[in-house]
């Protein structure tokens, strides 16, 4: 009884919990000051021109229902890129860092993930990771958060017949008369 009361919230919880990888506002803060250029680069190697500006640093508040009724609620902060027609404007990692703090110190951001707005055909949402030198603009993907709920089924882990571990002295073999 208890476990069909939990279990929903216990798989909301794992699930949300999947962006170990995902930036938070305290690494950017971390990364910033050690950086001489503010570069972000999207996942097929192109560059975000050089010009770009950060027009926008907020908290994103998303509460919802998922299919299956549970209520979830999930926070990111986040920065919107655009790409101006500006070729002698470059962001420096102390600006981007001063907004970020005026966004604090204004807005009450907390720590949460980052995502990041930037045109392409539409407004693109991204995860953000960091490579050494560059911010990589991480393509997001949308799931079903109550597959359970939908009567989807959940992949079966696959195994190779072979390394399966067989009690040989119960097991019948080719021509061993047991079968």
């Amino acid at each position: 009884m208890l476990l069909s009361i939990f279990l929903p919230q216990y798989i909301a919880i794992l699930h949300l919990n999947y962006k170990d990888s995902i930036m938070k506002l305290s690494e950017v803060k971390q990364i910033l000051p050690t950086l001489e250029n503010v570069e972000f680069q999207l996942e097929n190697g192109a560059f975000v021109p050089e010009h770009f500006h950060v027009t926008e640093v907020g908290m994103i508040n998303k509460n919802f229902i998922d299919c299956g009724g549970v209520i979830r609620s999930e926070k990111v902060v986040n920065f919107q890129l655009w790409n101006a027609d500006d070729f002698e404007h470059r962001l420096k990692p102390n600006k981007l860092l001063n907004i970020i703090k005026l966004s604090e110190d204004k807005l009450g951001i907390e720590d949460f993930d980052i995502e990041v707005e930037y045109q392409s055909d539409t407004i693109g949402k991204y995860d953000l990771e960091f490579n050494g030198k560059t911010f990589i603009l991480k393509s997001k993907t949308t799931a079903c958060l109550a597959q359970d709920a939908c009567g989807i089924p959940t992949e079966k882990e696959k195994k190779n017949l072979s390394e399966l571990n067989v009690n040989n002295g119960n097991s019948c073999t080719p021509g061993g008369g047991c079968c």
